[in-house]
């Protein structure tokens, strides 16, 4: 018996009932050869993590657009910590930790530079449309290894497209890492706020707090427990309802005052502009684009334009700004 078999039949005795087991997965789109040590969630854990769409998340922007500081949250860090949120949480339910990691790691894969700005504008100009859950999928189908994929297992795939939030995960894991995303997120982004000024503990709303917690510590292991206490032995995966409700009210108040404050978005015009200016050149330019967007292009039959979005979305927010100013900005003549 392999390491592999040896753990599958370790999941069956030990899991909850619920959990979705490794042996029972419904498998990948291209049949694959089983590994003898990891079972396949594990296999598509170390699959995002080796990826180049996952190393190039530590420079795409979270909330703050370039923010001066070593301490604020990127897209990577903010992955990271919906990871272990949702690896604790599926521990205590007793779900399938390696199913949990895989989707928490791979679940803003599809995220362009500069945030949801730059979700917006690639929306705006991509003639298909563009959402950062549906270029998840993308990214791990067909953009990734020349066009080929990773060719991860239906779960991890299901649970990276639905993570959104009015999605419907088909796992008890894909919904864990959907609430344990918010939870990161809110908790994080208000850490953020703070050290930037934009906040005080004193201005958070008093009827949400007075549920969830007055510091970011209290207010997050008020949330995980939460979901575990509510979840516990039953079939689905939620939030108490009186935490429920105060995470959704301190979610609006997020969006309202730090979302969309003058401060943390200043630059964001500009960074829509740029992405624009990139677009615009790369339709006139098609040949300039890397060799793995072609491939898919021609793999797929697809479009141009669904290649630039790609290749856009693709980019951290330094290279962004780096090919902007390659293309537009007059370089000093030196002799």
């Amino acid at each position: 018996m392999t390491i592999r078999e040896q753990t599958e039949q370790l999941e069956a005795k030990t899991l909850s009932r619920y959990a979705a087991l490794s042996k029972n997965s419904k498998g990948r789109a291209r049949e694959d050869e089983p590994c003898p040590l990891r079972t396949c969630y594990q296999q598509d854990r170390d699959r995002i993590l080796h990826s180049k769409a996952f190393r190039r998340l530590k420079s795409k922007t979270q909330v703050f657009l370039a923010p001066e500081g070593a301490h604020y949250r990127t897209r990577l860090t903010h992955t990271l910590e919906v990871q272990q949120i949702a690896r604790t949480v599926s521990r205590a339910l007793r779900l399938n930790e390696d199913l949990t990691e895989a989707i928490a790691l791979g679940h803003d894969l599809g995220h362009t530079p500069f945030g949801h700005a730059g979700e917006r504008v690639l929306n705006e100009l991509c003639p298909e449309g563009f959402n950062h859950y549906d270029q998840g999928l993308r990214v791990v189908e067909r953009l990734e290894k020349d066009g080929k994929g990773l060719n991860l297992t239906e779960e991890v795939r299901d649970g990276i497209f639905q993570h959104r939030v009015d999605g419907t995960p088909m796992t008890m894991e894909g919904k864990v890492v959907q609430l344990c995303d918010k939870i990161a997120y809110i908790n994080h982004d208000i850490d953020d706020a703070l050290r930037a000024g934009l906040l005080s503990e004193e201005m958070l709303p008093r009827e949400f707090t007075a549920v969830l917690g007055h510091t970011v510590r209290e207010r997050l292991n008020t949330m995980v427990h939460g979901i575990i206490d509510y979840s516990l032995d039953k079939p689905q995966v939620d939030m108490q309802p009186r935490i429920k409700e105060a995470v959704t009210g301190l979610r609006s108040f997020m969006f309202n005052h730090i979302y969309l404050h003058s401060i943390a978005k200043a630059e964001e015009g500009k960074a829509q502009d740029l992405l624009r200016s990139l677009y615009g050149y790369y339709i006139m330019h098609d040949q300039e684009l890397p060799h793995e967007y072609v491939e898919a292009v021609w793999i797929y039959n697809e479009s141009w334009s669904r290649a630039v979005c790609d290749y856009i979305a693709g980019m951290t927010d330094n290279y962004a700004i780096d090919r902007y100013q390659e293309l537009f900005i007059p370089r000093s003549w030196k002799k």
